[in-house]
């Protein structure tokens, strides 16, 4: 209660309103799957379109585990999620690569890079440059650039402005005095107080200050800007512009060096997911400054910043890194992830995608390729997803079919699945790949995620998911008559038909479950959604006195909630009173719950079923015959 202690007015904000509750996202999906590079063990960001999944996990080109270059199913499944209508994703990247090696050099003690990870050494075997990520998409090109900035001399007063300590400085003659002379000099700014007063000057290597204040005399900051080039041209490069050469430069009281740009531990989650190589500055012998060992032994940038007026290509050192392979092909391991401890920083996997709260949907697309030849592997990862979806509880696991399996084959691998967070799609769909210009055939799964969210987004979770056309097919790897779906449908195996003059569309909207309550993809899914927003809704009720008004307000906003459900046409009944109820008082409690601290409040929804079923009956009439 306030307090009132002096005479006055007091002027208070009152509520004469329940509290709301907002509905969930739907539409947020995850994907798990080897890519061509990018982050393992740190938690994903969400991405929204295609181009941001290739900035991050690399390019379309395939993959190659050892036998042979394979398609990049993870690519391709987050191009068909979001031709198809998908709107937010996150991916979970597994990678199974090998134990740490050395990689040889003149360094005493050399740093140590896991398999797979592009690696290059600059000419003097000094300066380590590496692919930030392990994966055949690290095998980028680096350039790095060297620029003097605008004289920061003014020879009339004998000033100079814009320099911090270490700036690495071109020292030239003065051309108004020497018009022929080529003599260009490099060295360290440096601070010093004289008098009170702030004053700079050189320092050399060896250690020899020279006053910086000398007569006819251009001074320039020497700069870097780094260009790293993807393998794939329809990538577009990462330009680094106007980095110091030295770890201690600051501009603006930042650290803009390429120590820090580079460094190996960043200082936000996403510039560790995006910043694509690491540069290891720190093997300089102690007592020299980084800018002044970078000029005088790496890579034969000493002879470039002879160059400074030259052409770009003409002050630049190209470096290519190589060595970076895709590794073996992930196990169940790999999806399951490392992690979840609370002194964790690093989770991967499937672990990685349990603190993000607002996925509702999730796949693994490409698990299940050459499932003839590894069932086991498969039905491994496949449990692996279906566990998680269910411990997450508001999660639906989309599950692939395999790979060139006949009917008989997709009833066996269903037969070892029974969820009601999982629902299963067969066959695979057939694509004209833009890497090779040929057919080939992808896991259903990244066209069936986007179909949910384009379903969620135009009708409803409570609409199911079904009858849908998918955009980007060409075709199916079975074409199924309805013979073979009237098999596959009770099973609870969703299919995809091709319609004459409907085009290929998903039939089927089951999920994997021998519970007949749970059967529909969209009544699960529709649950959920209730459920997450009732759950993410009333948390503010929590330590609230648990009395008749508590039960009153709870019982009021979930009401509000569920109207406007039933108001959108997703519950069932003429009337509000005949769609759901709401009970919250002394019939759903008693008093041992009160006294532990319980308040129970029951809910019920008259849920919408697909008519999955459309009978027609026609029978013969005669004209002269009453009604």
């Amino acid at each position: 209660m306030p307090e009132y202690l002096a005479p006055g007015v007091y002027v208070e904000e009152v509520s004469f309103r329940s509290k709301s509750i907002e509905g969930v996202s739907t539409t947020t999906t995850a994907f798990i799957g080897p890519t061509r590079f990018g982050p393992i063990d740190l938690v994903p960001d969400v991405l929204t379109s295609l181009v941001e999944f290739e900035r991050i996990y690399g390019d379309r080109q395939q993959l190659d585990f050892g036998d042979g270059p394979v398609d990049n199913y993870m690519w391709h499944a987050v191009r068909q999620f979001f031709e198809n209508g998908g709107k937010r994703l996150y991916v979970a990247r597994t990678y199974a690569g090998g134990t740490a090696e050395t990689i040889p050099s003149p360094l005493t003690s050399p740093p140590a890079f896991a398999k797979g990870v592009a690696v290059a050494l600059s000419g003097s075997g000094t300066m380590w440059i590496s692919a930030r990520f392990p994966g055949a998409g690290g095998n980028m090109g680096v350039r790095i650039t060297l620029r003097a900035g605008p004289n920061v001399y003014d020879p009339v007063n004998h000033v100079v402005k814009g320099l911090t300590d270490n700036d690495l400085l071109m020292v030239d003659a003065d051309p108004a005095t020497n018009p022929n002379s080529d003599v260009v000099n490099f060295h360290l700014a440096e601070s010093f107080i004289e008098g009170g007063t702030k004053k700079w000057r050189l320092k050399e290597a060896g250690g020899t200050n020279l006053p910086l204040i000398t007569a006819t005399k251009t001074i320039q900051v020497v700069s870097a800007t780094v260009t790293v080039t993807p393998i794939d041209p329809n990538i577009p490069s990462w330009v680094y512009q106007d980095l110091g050469l030295d770890s201690s430069h600051r501009r603006n009281g930042a650290d803009d060096s390429m120590a820090s740009a580079f460094a190996t531990e960043q200082p936000s989650l996403g510039r560790a997911r995006s910043v694509p190589i690491v540069m290891d500055l720190d093997q300089f012998d102690e007592g020299i400054s980084q800018a002044q060992q970078i000029l005088d032994l790496r890579a034969g940038l000493g002879s470039k910043l002879r160059n400074l007026r030259s052409s770009d290509s003409e002050r630049s050192i190209d470096i290519n890194l190589e060595g970076g392979d895709d590794g073996a092909l992930p196990s169940v391991g790999e999806y399951d992830g490392i992690g979840g401890a609370p002194d964790d920083k690093k989770k991967s996997g499937l672990k990685a995608l349990e603190d993000i709260d607002e996925i509702s949907i999730i796949a693994a697309p490409g698990s299940t390729a050459g499932f003839a030849g590894g069932p086991s592997r498969a039905m491994s990862i496949i449990g692996s997803v279906i566990a998680h979806a269910q411990a997450m509880r508001y999660r639906i696991a989309v599950i692939d079919c395999g790979d060139k399996q006949t009917v008989g084959d997709v009833r066996d691998m269903r037969g070892q699945i029974d969820s009601t967070y999982a629902a299963f799609y067969y066959p695979w769909v057939t694509i004209l790949d833009p890497v090779t210009q040929k057919e080939i055939n992808l896991p259903p799964s990244g066209a069936v995620a986007g179909i949910y969210a384009r379903n969620d987004i135009n009708r409803g979770v409570f609409k199911a998911p079904a009858n849908e056309v998918v955009d980007g097919a060409i075709g199916l790897e079975t074409i199924l008559n309805k013979a073979q779906q009237d098999v596959l449908n009770p099973l609870g195996v969703n299919c995809f038909r091709f319609f004459e003059g409907r085009g290929y569309r998903l039939w089927g909207a089951r999920t994997a479950t021998s519970d007949p309550e749970w059967k529909y993809v969209n009544l699960r899914r529709y649950f959920a959604y209730l459920e997450h927003s009732i759950d993410k809704g009333t948390q503010w009720a929590v330590f609230e006195p648990n009395g008749e008004r508590l039960w009153a307000n709870i019982t009021q906003t979930i009401k509000d909630f569920l109207f406007n459900e039933w108001v959108n046409g997703a519950l069932l009944g003429d009337r509000a009173e005949k769609a759901y109820f709401v009970k919250c008082d002394r019939s759903t409690m008693t008093q041992n719950d009160l006294d532990n601290g319980r308040l129970v409040c029951l809910v019920g929804v008259a849920a919408l079923r697909p008519a999955e079923y459309v009978i027609i009956r026609i029978g013969q009439w005669t004209s002269d015959r009453k009604v």
